[in-house]
């Protein structure tokens, strides 16, 4: 077994056009990928690599935002991964992430920082979100973004009713525990993600009812572990775990071709999120990568 070797786990359900460029820029004989795809998806999308080992799961969790069985899911990838063997690092991406970085600038990254826990998070007291989402019972929390119409205000109403009313009253649950958030795509250490696993049932537990737990479960069982003294701080949580992601008023923004500059001067190794939308900006982003190995491979 290679300990050098990396394992990518992608976490797909859409956009395959902008999966099929994620693959060609993790096609490296140093990398294993691991796909996900959520279980509402009928028709898999056929891909190939030639240098890396391509496994596509065949346990698949179906997936509800803000959830309990998104975190249920990665689970799944870290599993399959570790499986197989030992990895230096388990990059955790979605399917409509890319690099920005070569695969020889990529592993030369983290061969310099080895032993180092990148995962973002969030500066700043953050205990107000924490409460209400982990410390108050969310009814519905799968149905938040899956139903229309009557049943979808129904269904949130009822929700936000509860969570409101456990806050009159000041019932609180998991005092006891010290969470931590930020953003859920990290990349790990083989240690951590050995430690990671034997938590699995007692995580998905604790997470039950809960709203947006895949922001939180990895932050806290870092933080409250010996691997809080291995964490790599950066400027901000973003570059702690090495992801370009754009918000705008609260909501995650697809990037477009005029933020090409932006992302490629970042110094980032990831970006997110791409859409088939403006493929134009997917083939730069790849393209630029390409180059960049060619580059680095004179």
């Amino acid at each position: 077994m290679d300990s050098l070797k990396h394992a990518y786990l992608i976490m797909a359900h859409t956009e395959f056009e902008v999966l099929h460029r994620l693959l060609l820029c993790l096609d490296d004989r140093r990398n294993d990928i691991y796909i996900h795809f959520d279980q509402k998806v009928l028709q898999l999308p056929e891909l190939t690599t030639r240098h890396a080992g391509l496994y596509i799961l065949q346990e698949r969790v179906n997936v509800h935002w803000g959830d309990v069985s998104v975190v249920e899911a990665e689970y799944c990838l870290f599993e399959a991964a570790a499986a197989q063997q030992s990895y230096a690092y388990y990059h955790l991406l979605s399917g409509v992430d890319l690099p920005l970085k070569s695969q020889e600038e990529i592993h030369a990254f983290f061969a310099a920082h080895q032993g180092q826990e990148f995962i973002g998070f969030q500066r700043g007291n953050c205990d107000r979100e924490i409460d209400r989402k982990v410390r108050r019972v969310h009814l519905y929390p799968s149905r938040f973004r899956a139903d229309r119409g009557i049943s979808a205000y129904y269904y949130r109403a009822v929700r936000a009713l509860s969570v409101r009313l456990q806050g009159l009253f000041g019932l609180y649950r998991n005092q006891d525990v010290i969470f931590k958030k930020g953003t859920q795509w990290v990349s790990v250490t083989d240690a951590f993600v050995r430690y990671l696993l034997p938590h699995k049932n007692a995580v998905l537990k604790m997470y039950q009812h809960t709203f947006c737990s895949d922001e939180i479960f990895m932050q806290t069982l870092c933080w409250n572990s010996r691997f809080r003294l291995n964490r790599y701080i950066a400027k901000s949580e973003y570059h702690d775990c090495q992801r370009m992601i754009g918000w705008h008023n609260g909501k995650l923004i697809e990037w477009s071709s005029a933020d090409f500059d932006r992302l490629m001067t970042s110094g980032l190794l990831f970006a997110r999120k791409f859409s088939a939308s403006d493929m134009g900006l997917v083939e730069r982003v790849v393209e630029q990568v390409h180059r960049k190995q060619i580059s680095t491979s004179i």
